[in-house]
């Protein structure tokens, strides 16, 4: 695993338009006061594309919309995204506005209307304002540079305080290749897939079937361990758009370089999801739970995720208390198989727990340990070689501020 990690290089100054053939916009549209609110991205071709949605029954109307234009022949060209208006539970008149604006994207850029995603991201319940969004598709105007990435990136926040994004690039047949993302997500984070987006270009040459797979295996390590509140949006989704045009032959599982191509996509997945974690609402640190010697790996997945996901924990980690009970106690109604008597806890590098028995340890020490930005939990359960991680964040007083007056 680590000769193929060292083989993707992570690409600093990359965004989504790094890849080629990708270019993208934002704008504000007047969905907010004053913030851009309305992007779009754009390929030069039709792209191979897969897609995972949020596993919350009631998925938005832009999300019915995209599945069906990647239904027709599993491409995309465009995706046009708004904030500060979700799109949900708005009935027929929401889904007749997905469409127009699945429509209008088409139209402006001379894309069949079946080429384009839409994608929406704010308050539910609540409609669109179309007039806005007609009047503001025609003024994006899409670039491969620098500030139209940043203007998209921007328009796609909501309560998100940073932009999300990063690039990876690897090589596959002596060409290099780049994978490249950009997302919004800061609270109603608990994704089977949450509220979260995340856009990913490639200029692989793989297809869509294979794309698809490998997102749905990467989303489970990824997008799908991170939780800042428990909430599971109506309108998560994650995109990926491939242009092709670095030059690979096709990618699959049988081709000798897939491995590059699979981490590079897998790094992307998981840097987006680790800096949505750390961007919740309030938050002020990121939680990393890494569970070793489950049964399975599943297991271990769960009972990582469990402790991310614990009120008692965060809030412990706010305050920098070493309390490893509260860790305990989330471990031990995951689901995970425990043996209550072999259990061993750590918080950074210090050990609290040995074979499920206290270890003397300095308060000191594990506090400064718990100020730092990114606090490590580690939990050996020494029943099987399963392992999981999962990414969260503490739980603060602005939380609830924030929360308390979201529609205001």
């Amino acid at each position: 695993m680590k000769l193929i990690e060292e083989k993707v290089k992570y690409v600093a100054d990359g965004t989504i338009v790094t890849p080629k053939g990708f270019q993208a916009a934002g704008v504000h549209a007047g969905l907010r006061y004053t913030k851009k609110d309305l992007g779009v991205i754009v390929c030069d071709v039709p792209a191979s594309c897969a897609a995972v949605y949020t596993q919350n029954v009631f998925q938005a109307a832009p999300l019915q919309v995209t599945k069906q234009s990647i239904a027709v022949e599993q491409k995309l060209q465009a995706v046009i995204v708004n904030s500060a208006y979700a799109n949900a539970c708005t009935g027929e008149q929401g889904l007749k506005d997905a469409y127009e604006m699945r429509k209008l994207c088409a139209e402006v850029f001379g894309l069949p209307e079946h080429l384009v995603a839409v994608a929406s991201t704010g308050v539910i319940g609540e409609c669109l304002p179309m007039e806005n969004i007609r009047a503001g598709i025609p003024k994006l105007k899409p670039t491969a540079q620098l500030d139209g990435a940043v203007d998209f990136q921007t328009a796609i926040l909501t309560t998100d305080l940073v932009m999300k994004k990063t690039c990876y690039e690897t090589v596959i047949d002596g060409q290099v290749v780049t994978v490249a993302g950009a997302a919004k997500g800061s609270g109603m984070i608990h994704p089977n897939m949450a509220t979260m987006l995340a856009f990913i270009t490639t200029d692989a040459n793989v297809p869509s079937d294979v794309l698809q797979d490998a997102l749905r295996s990467i989303t489970n390590v990824s997008f799908n361990q991170i939780t800042v509140d428990g909430e599971t949006s109506t309108n998560d989704m994650v995109i990926v758009m491939a242009s092709g045009l670095a030059g690979n032959e096709p990618l699959s599982p049988q081709h000798p370089d897939w491995a590059n191509f699979y981490e590079a996509l897998r790094q992307t997945c998981e840097h987006l999801a680790k800096q949505i974690a750390r961007d919740g609402e309030g938050a002020t640190k990121l939680i990393e739970a890494r569970v070793k010697g489950a049964r399975t790996d599943e297991e271990a997945k769960w009972a990582a995720k469990h402790i991310v996901g614990s009120n008692l924990v965060k809030t412990a980690v706010y305050g920098a208390d070493a309390n490893w009970g509260r860790i305990i106690g989330a471990v031990g109604h995951s689901g995970a198989w425990i043996n209550p008597d072999c259990v061993d806890v750590w918080i950074g590098s210090i050990q609290m727990l040995k074979q499920s028995q206290p270890v003397p340890f300095s308060e000191e020490e594990a506090k400064a340990a718990l100020m730092e930005d990114v606090v490590v939990i580690t939990v050996d359960l020494h029943v099987g070689n399963g392992e999981g991680v999962a990414w969260g964040c503490d739980l603060t007083y602005d939380y609830i501020k924030i929360n308390a007056s979201y529609r205001t």
